[in-house]
């Protein structure tokens, strides 16, 4: 694509002096983006895929649901027992840089094919690029995908060139990967207190929040990283004028929201029954918790009638906005976790468990999942549609399970399915 206007001309001058990948930064893509299998075969003899190392493992328990290293290399393994010999994986890093006074986003996919005996054979391709400017404009520089005969949005055409590229949503979906530890930030981005840390973001929607609303960049260098986190998950731009007074409260009180969620939740029972969102008897409570749960309370007595008149009309709503997931459900042996198809079951699970998610049945952005074992519930998941990942996993009182960080790699592992009835 040809530019259209300055901003891409400058931008597609700079980007011909951009220094080439280094070695260093590509070997460091080969060991640790790539996830190395330990192959484990039916006398329980593990055998690392990537130096070759073979020993025996201690049981197929042990073996394939705790962390596992390698003796010799030391690499994390995912053990698998199987009769397969050859492996193969596509995985992304990215490259944070700058460069002219831009931004760079450097967008790398690493392969690896092996053979259980030989050495790995691995294929490196710089696929996307994302320029940002100090003012927060950006474009994208690209290699083609292939758009007919295959489903994934990401299937390169590695022979083709890196060049600039018409926006496109796919190019924010296209997953970071792990970040290369050496980050090399343009002058007005080092101003914001950025520090290596990404929040769970896509850098490029991270960095340009950080350089055009200066009220991220407060929330930075006062330590509300947490609230950050939270209102950047929830969608910054539809978020941060509501909450943003009480916020200021909470700097000006040097008051740190530890749990970000929690207070988010607060917030809004206290603009549901009119408190004064300026003082800061009510926007700092000495218990969080407390003060939460006994206004959800609060507020479960106040709803209780009027759920119960427009419980039938709801069901309706509910079943036209959400039908196309019902039914949707998946598991990784030990947990099992499926969509909730009726306002009735949500209300149950908010009960349930003690907390609010009796009322999110109306978030026509949320998508709500109950987590269980052996069906028993141990946390309840709310997954965003428009971003299509986990804003929240909370357990009985808001509080998180042993099980969490497990859940939410299960469900961001299935989000595929969950796309794939989203675009039905």
């Amino acid at each position: 694509m040809k530019p259209k206007n300055k901003f891409q001309q400058q931008v597609v001058e700079a980007s011909k002096t951009l220094q080439k990948l280094t070695k260093e930064q590509i070997q460091w893509g080969y060991d640790n983006a790539i996830e190395y299998i330990g192959r484990r075969n039916n006398k329980g003899l593990i055998t690392c895929t990537k130096c070759g190392h073979s020993w025996q493992g201690t049981g197929h328990l042990v073996d394939t649901l705790t962390d596992c290293h390698c003796p010799n290399c030391k690499t994390k393994l995912s053990v698998q027992t199987t009769k397969k010999r050859t492996f193969e994986g596509k995985y992304y890093m990215t490259i944070i840089t700058a460069h002219k006074g831009y931004q760079v986003l450097r967008t790398l996919m690493v392969s690896c094919f092996v053979k259980v005996g030989e050495q790995p054979k691995y294929i490196h391709s710089e696929v996307m690029q994302r320029w940002i400017a100090p003012n927060g404009k950006y474009c994208t520089f690209a290699k083609l995908r292939q758009t007919l005969g295959t489903s994934y949005y990401d299937s390169w055409i590695f022979h083709t060139p890196l060049e600039l590229r018409q926006e496109n949503e796919v190019y924010n979906r296209i997953y970071t990967g792990v970040v290369y530890p050496r980050q090399r930030l343009i002058p007005q981005l080092k101003r914001t207190g950025y520090k290596k840390a990404l929040y769970g973001q896509n850098p490029l929607d991270l960095f340009r929040i950080l350089l055009t609303d200066n009220r991220a960049e407060t929330m930075l260098k006062t330590g509300q990283t947490k609230l950050l986190k939270r209102l950047l998950d929830m969608g910054w731009q539809r978020n941060i004028d509501r909450y943003w007074q009480s916020i200021r409260i909470c700097i000006r009180n040097r008051y740190t929201v530890k749990d970000a969620t929690l207070w988010c939740d607060y917030i809004d029972f206290l603009h549901f029954f009119g408190k004064d969102l300026h003082n800061a008897k009510y926007v700092c409570p000495a218990d969080l918790l407390v003060e939460h749960d006994r206004y959800m309370q609060k507020k479960a007595k106040a709803d209780a009638q009027q759920e119960l008149e427009k419980q039938l009309k709801k069901e309706t709503e509910y079943r036209e906005a959400k039908a196309k997931f019902f039914g949707l459900m998946f598991s990784d042996g030990l947990i099992s976790i499926r969509v909730l198809d009726s306002v009735a079951e949500i209300v149950l699970e908010g009960k349930a468990m003690h907390h609010c998610v009796g009322s999110y049945h109306s978030k026509t952005d949320s998508l709500i999942l109950s987590a269980c074992i052996e069906g028993e519930r141990i946390e309840t998941i709310e997954v965003s549609l428009s971003q299509l990942k986990v804003i929240q996993s909370r357990g009985i009182c808001n509080k998180n399970t042993e099980h969490h960080s497990r859940i939410i790699k299960l469900v961001e592992k299935n989000i595929p399915l969950i796309e794939q009835r989203l675009a039905a």
